[in-house]
């Protein structure tokens, strides 16, 4: 074919070939994506700063889950030389992991990446929206029409996992060989699970994780003042400032909330301010000011 007819469906595209013409309808290859006349076009664009910061998140996510499972195997009230050994070899390989991905992906050698933006849900399921003319035969189309976003956090998972088995294994040997083997086994189960979760949900978690981070960063917050004996707010103040593990817990909560609030400005088009910054520690002070108002023991059934 040497003239460009727009193709069936949203993805359908053709490719130029060295004679002039035009092949058939189909999927284009990877890196590429349709334009409106259906004619397969590089991606060549930069990412918007919203798909920096939803990279970020899915590295921050997996960190999180390493420290959190850390934390869990450790019991321990105080934070010890060879827990924090332990959370420093999670954070190496994480960083690692994000620099190799970025190294690997397009242009291969930098730390650039040329994508094609997501403008629509729909763009992360192009296999649910193959065409069928005249409710025929099915042309299969299914893509990576918002490259190398799809691709690019299976590479990350793929990385983190086998840089883990290289590295924390002599450090847990040397430092925590009792505990410390079962963060090992707990990445080893929650990495095929966040794989399958961007499997099926990246998209939505493309455009809500702004709203997730905020929500669980609350709830994570909650939970870590919940688990205080003393509910007094002398106390809750008082062990926040301290005692050195909640304070780090707490800074951690706060970073996490604001890396949300940024994330949400973004993605409405709200120009980010300094004074959204405030609302970063609302949710302790909150707690804290709150919390003789929900003591159960203070609730008499009439």
């Amino acid at each position: 074919m040497n003239f460009l007819e727009r193709c069936p469906g949203m993805y359908c595209g053709r490719e130029l070939l060295s004679d002039g013409n035009w092949t058939d309808c189909g999927a284009c290859p990877r890196g590429f994506r349709t334009n409106s006349s259906s004619a397969c076009v590089p991606c060549n664009e930069m990412p918007i700063f919203y798909d920096w910061l939803y990279l970020g998140f899915m590295a921050l996510f997996a960190l999180v889950l390493h420290w959190f499972c850390i934390d869990m195997i450790a019991l321990r009230r105080n934070i010890p030389k060879e827990v924090i050994i332990i959370h420093l070899s999670a954070l190496f390989e994480i960083v690692c992991a994000s620099l190799i991905t970025l190294q690997v992906t397009n242009p291969v050698g930098s730390f650039e990446i040329r994508s094609c933006r997501a403008r629509k849900l729909s763009d992360w399921y192009t296999l649910l929206h193959n065409p069928s003319p005249n409710y025929e035969n099915s042309l299969h189309c299914t893509q990576e029409a918002v490259y190398p976003l799809y691709t690019m956090v299976f590479i990350f998972y793929s990385l983190s996992v086998t840089i883990m088995i290289l590295i924390r294994p002599l450090i847990v040997r040397k430092f925590l060989p009792k505990q410390g083997k079962y963060s090992i086994y707990a990445a080893l189960y929650f990495f095929p699970i966040l794989a399958l979760l961007h499997a099926v949900g990246g998209g939505l978690i493309y455009y809500s994780f702004p709203y997730i981070t905020i929500i669980l960063s609350v709830i994570s917050n909650a939970a870590h003042f919940a688990f205080k004996l003393n509910q007094t707010m002398k106390s809750l103040l008082f062990s926040s400032i301290s005692d050195m593990r909640n304070i780090i817990v707490i800074l951690g909560h706060w970073l996490l909330h604001g890396y949300g609030i940024m994330a949400v400005a973004t993605l409405r088009g709200v120009n980010i301010h300094p004074t959204m910054l405030l609302l970063v520690p609302l949710p302790a002070l909150f707690y804290i000011l709150t919390a003789r108002f929900t003591d159960p023991h203070k609730l008499h059934a009439e």
